[in-house]
C-alpha cells in the first residue's frame, strides 16, 4: 500500500506539471528561431534556461548599443574638428593660390618655396577629406547597426515576457507540490514567513538613493519563497529564502559588482555596492553569472539557485558599510 501511495502521488505531480513543462519548453524551442549571433548559448543551454539566454542576449545588445552610441559621440566630435581644420586648412590653399607667380619677383628661392607650401596644403587637404570621408562611413555603419540591435531587441523582449509567464507558472506548480508535501511534516520546519516576488518586469528603474527603499525593497526572488531569519560565521542577521532550485537571484537595485566567488561559510557569494556605502550580499549561490566590476540594473539576473526541484535556500544581507542590516526591516516583513 505504501509503494501505491507513493506512484500514485507521483503520478499526480507528473500530470500537475507536464502541460506547464511542455509549455516552457515550446517557448524555449521557439528562442532557438532568432538569428542569435554566436556568442548566444547553445541549444542545449538554452533549453536548460531559457530566460537566462534572453536575458543574457539581451544585456549583450545593451552593452552594444552603448558602446555604439559612444563611437557615435566620438565620432561626432572628430567629424566637428576636421570640418574646421579643413576649412582653415582651405581658405590659406585659397590665400596661397591667388598671389599665382608673384612671389616671382622676390626671387627663385622665394618661388620654390611658396609652390612647396601650396603642394604641401593640397596634400593635407586631401587627407583631411579622405578622413572625414571615413568618418562618415564608419558613423553611417554604426547608425545602421544601431537600428539592427533596436529591431532585435523587439522580439526579444516579447519573448522574454512569455517565458517569463511560463516559468512563472512552472514554478507556482512546484511550489504548490512542495507546500503540500510539507503540510504533512508537522512541526518538522521552522516558522518561516512566505512572500511572493514581483516579476523582474515590474521593477522601476531606479530615480533616487537606496536608501530610499527601506520598508520597500524589492525580493531577490521572483515568485513564492519561504523567508526565516539567519546568521552565518558570526555575521548577520541576515535572512534566508527557500525557493526551487534553478530559481534566477536579481540584483535588488542598480549597483556595481564588490565581490563575485566563493567565500567561507557563504560558499558562492555575490556583493553588490549600491553606492552611499550601501551593499547586498546573496549567498550560496549555484552558478553565478556576473563578474567583478559589472554594472548591474535593478531586476538584473546575477546568479541562480542550486539543488533540484525540491528546492534550494538563498542567504540574503544588507550591509551599510561594515555594519549589518536588518533585511527584514528593508522588505517590510
Amino acid at each position: 500500500m505504501k509503494r501505491g501511495r507513493y506512484v500514485s502521488r507521483s503520478l499526480c505531480r507528473w500530470r500537475l506539471l507536464t502541460p506547464l513543462s511542455v509549455l516552457l519548453l515550446a517557448v524555449s524551442a521557439s528562442a532557438l528561431t532568432l538569428d542569435a549571433p554566436a556568442s548566444v548559448p547553445t541549444a542545449g543551454q538554452a533549453s536548460r534556461d531559457p530566460g537566462g539566454d534572453v536575458e543574457r542576449e539581451l544585456g549583450r545588445l545593451d552593452r552594444d548599443e552603448l558602446a555604439a552610441k559612444q563611437q557615435l559621440a566620438e565620432l561626432a566630435g572628430e567629424s566637428e574638428l576636421l570640418k574646421a581644420r579643413t576649412l582653415a586648412r582651405g581658405r590659406a590653399y585659397a590665400r596661397l593660390a591667388r598671389a599665382g607667380l608673384l612671389p616671382v619677383g622676390a626671387g627663385f628661392q622665394a618661388f620654390v618655396e611658396h609652390v612647396a607650401r601650396l603642394e604641401r596644403l593640397h596634400r593635407a587637404l586631401s587627407r583631411d577629406l579622405t578622413q572625414e570621408r571615413h568618418v562618415a562611413e564608419r558613423r553611417a555603419a554604426l547608425a545602421k547597426q544601431l537600428s539592427g540591435i533596436t529591431s532585435r531587441r523587439g522580439p526579444l523582449l516579447a519573448q522574454q515576457r512569455t517565458l517569463a509567464d511560463a516559468e512563472t507558472a512552472l514554478l507556482a506548480a512546484r511550489d504548490r507540490d512542495q507546500a503540500f508535501e510539507r503540510a504533512f511534516m508537522g512541526g518538522a520546519l521552522d516558522d518561516h514567513t512566505a512572500v511572493y516576488g514581483a516579476p523582474p518586469s515590474s521593477l522601476a528603474a531606479a530615480n533616487s538613493g537606496f536608501a530610499a527603499l527601506k520598508g520597500s525593497l524589492p525580493f531577490p526572488l521572483s515568485g513564492r519563497s519561504e523567508i526565516r531569519s539567519a546568521h552565518r560565521n558570526g555575521s548577520g542577521p541576515g535572512l534566508t529564502m527557500r525557493a526551487p532550485g534553478g530559481a534566477a537571484v536579481r540584483a535588488v537595485f542598480p549597483g556595481r559588482v564588490a565581490f563575485a566567488d566563493s567565500y567561507a561559510d557563504y560558499g558562492r557569494t555575490v556583493i553588490l555596492d549600491h553606492g552611499g556605502g550601501y551593499y547586498t550580499v546573496s549567498a550560496n549561490l549555484g552558478e553565478i553569472e556576473v563578474k567583478v566590476g559589472d554594472d548591474v540594473k535593478g531586476g538584473e539576473r546575477i546568479a541562480t539557485l542550486s539543488g533540484g526541484s525540491a528546492g534550494s535556500t538563498l542567504y540574503f544581507e544588507v550591509r551599510i558599510g561594515q555594519e549589518t542590516a536588518d533585511p527584514a526591516e528593508w522588505f517590510g516583513i
